[in-house]
């Protein structure tokens, strides 16, 4: 409390100083007030106006509050010149009818918590580590896993800034954040469990990312299983996306709400030797285009995965070899297009890879609305819709279809 008290009074001194002062003179006689000083005038004093005194405690009261706040803080010491926290959850309700008769649910959830670090290292302050740890549950498990860990590089080459460590995949960053604003609600067409299910974002290796008006692209290597197994060291995945932004700003930090941008992009992995596939060869290669404007977007999208495993057993079934398309598009209204409609349509056809290598089709539909309250808090209100071919696919998590209605709040600080 002293330090406040001395650091109050040495602000009021400096400020009194500062001020412009006037001083006052009176003829006793008269009663008359001058401002200058003569003959048979006493002086009365130095006054300041009205005006200066009000900025003068305005600015004592910042000053004041500014210290308090700074005493009431908790130091977090670091070798860094900064660093910096943030998280994301996704919290939820859904309801569930499964229409091949294996009965209802309901469940509260607690779909993804994100914890992310960033340290800055260097005078540049795009340059940075990274390390965010994920926690996803489900059946009643909990596990938490390290989902990035990388240096991230910025102009190591012209307009090229180059991740290295356990690293952003390059496609599936970009279509959350270009094309598909709804993570809380499900995963991209590409990722999620209930359509191409292909891939997923993160995983060892070195990512090189471009970006210029009219170019943006990651080219990159890496073990090729992903950050959810384990690496066998027997081969590779080259993985890229190479984007036309036709507008001229993928350049540009866009934001949904604010941000006119056309895309197309070709993407793909070359996967070699992967363990998660039995170490066979495993390619993808999917077009995307989006056309987004604050108050609507509108995206598409066609994936071609091809699995050359044919030794897999009746009970380890994938889905990962066939081809499909998704559909979807955003209307935002409201104050500060505080308000977003949105709809999405799936449909992908696996071929299985044993006996008669049949095919069947998946369909995945997702339509709801979200509510941005403030910038740390959006709620969904949504339905889905899954149906595999004859009600069950023949993945290895057989799935049965279903209907669902999902309320989620997605946090973020």
């Amino acid at each position: 409390m002293n330090k406040i008290v001395l650091s109050a009074l040495t602000a009021l001194a400096l400020s009194s100083t500062a001020a412009s002062a006037l001083t006052l003179y009176t003829d006793e006689a008269t009663g008359q007030v001058f401002t200058t000083a003569g003959e048979g005038r006493v002086k009365m004093g130095d006054f300041i106006d009205a005006s200066t005194v009000a900025k003068q405690n305005k600015a004592q009261d910042t000053t004041i509050a500014k210290i308090e706040k700074e005493s009431k803080s908790t130091p977090i010491f670091s070798k860094t010149s900064k660093i910096k926290f943030s998280g994301q959850h996704y919290l939820g309700f859904v309801s569930k009818n499964n229409t091949n008769g294996a009965g209802d649910t309901n469940n509260f959830e607690m779909r993804r918590n994100y914890i992310q670090v960033k340290a800055y290292l260097f005078d540049d302050p795009k340059s940075y580590m990274r390390v965010t740890l994920d926690e996803t549950t489900g059946n009643g498990d909990n596990t938490l896993r390290l989902k990035y860990a990388y240096l991230y590089l910025n102009d190591v080459l012209p307009f090229t800034g180059v991740e290295l460590g356990q690293v952003h995949r390059p496609w599936l960053d970009y279509e959350e954040h270009q094309g598909w604003f709804h993570r809380a609600v499900d995963k991209t067409f590409t990722e999620s469990k209930e359509s191409a299910d292909l891939t997923n974002s993160a995983d060892m290796g070195v990512n090189f990312k471009t970006k210029t008006p009219y170019f943006t692209s990651e080219l990159g290597l890496f073990n090729g299983e992903g950050y959810h197994n384990a690496d066998n060291g027997q081969g590779l995945s080259a993985e890229w996306r190479l984007t036309a932004a036709m507008l001229g700003n993928g350049n540009k930090k866009r934001h949904a709400k604010k941000s006119t941008y056309a895309d197309a992009s070709f993407w793909g992995q070359y996967n070699v030797n992967n363990a998660s596939n039995d170490n066979k060869t495993y390619s993808i290669y999917g077009f995307h285009t989006v056309y987004n404007t604050p108050s609507f977007l509108i995206s598409a999208q066609y994936n071609i995965a091809n699995n050359d495993n044919k030794i897999l057993t009746s009970t380890k079934r994938v889905h990962h070899n066939g081809q499909g398309f998704s559909l979807n598009g955003d209307y935002r209204f409201g104050n500060d297009l505080a308000f977003d409609i949105f709809a999405r349509y799936d449909n992908w056809t696996a071929k299985d890879t044993i006996g008669t290598q049949q095919s069947y089709k998946i369909t995945h539909a997702l339509y709801g609305i979200g509510w941005e309250q403030n910038k740390n808090l959006t709620w969904y209100l949504n339905g889905k819709y899954y149906n595999p071919k004859d009600g069950k696919d023949f993945s290895a998590t057989t799935k049965d279809s279903f209907n669902s209605a999902m309320l989620t709040a997605e946090v973020n600080w």
